[in-house]
């Protein structure tokens, strides 16, 4: 399923765009707005694959509101207007949908989104971390992520929330899974089938979890509890 945000202040619009997101077997709406400035703290919040954003809004237009995002989803603009396709697609906006939206030219919209989040078209890990870095496809750019700023990596069904030191989470469309394979042993380790965790960001571990720099606590799993306690013994001094 992808999960999706309409954004829109004009509620009937608004509630089209929502009852055709429902109606849509490939779709699940997570959220919807009437402006753009409360889509922004939405998005702090929870993990949106496409946004369908009105482009025409007061206080923050669509557009800006788009180009103001660090690592945004997907997006499909919905407008009244003609005049905005060439810059919505200077964003790498997958569509455009011109109001009064039929079902028939939504759905043609959700399909190239659909063919965009298939597994044969999802993000591929740019680099070996041989420089300590890597590479990873968040919304529409690629994002070069310090290993030494990750605190911990968050699998969440098909993409994960790389949780970084001082700056936003990351979420590139990945699987949990390959991403563990690409990660040093020696500065990661799968501690939960949910939860990477950064070696060095470990502060202190006890019965509750792995308590990391940012106070976050891991939860730890018991099959993988040993090889952690493995670990923690390698580097302590007796």
């Amino acid at each position: 399923m992808i999960r999706c945000i309409a954004i829109d202040d004009e509620p009937l619009a608004l509630r089209q765009i929502t009852g055709y997101i429902k109606k849509t077997p490939f779709l699940e709406l997570v959220a919807e707005s009437e402006s753009a400035l409360a889509a922004i703290k939405i998005l702090d919040t929870i993990q949106v694959d496409l946004m369908y954003v009105d482009i025409n809004m007061p206080d923050l237009s669509g557009m800006d509101f788009v180009k103001s995002l660090v690592h945004p989803p997907r997006i499909i603009f919905t407008t009244a207007y003609h005049d905005y396709a060439l810059e919505g697609f200077r964003v790498d906006a997958l569509g455009y949908l011109l109001k009064p939206i039929s079902y028939p030219d939504f759905l043609k919209a959700s399909n190239k989104a659909k063919k965009y989040f298939e597994p044969d078209n999802q993000n591929k890990i740019i680099n070996n971390c041989k420089n300590n870095s890597l590479f990873v496809k968040s919304g529409y750019k690629s994002v070069k992520i310090n290993l030494d700023d990750i605190l911990y990596i968050e699998g969440m069904r098909e993409y994960v929330r790389i949780h970084l030191n001082g700056e936003k989470p990351v979420m590139p469309l990945i699987s949990l899974r390959t991403l563990e394979e690409e990660l040093p042993a020696s500065m990661f380790m799968r501690v939960h089938r949910s939860f990477i965790v950064n070696l060095r960001m470990i502060q202190s571990l006890d019965n509750t979890g792995i308590t990391i720099n940012d106070k976050t606590v891991i939860p730890v799993s018991d099959q993988y509890k040993e090889a952690l306690l493995k670990y923690i013994r390698s580097h302590s001094l007796e």
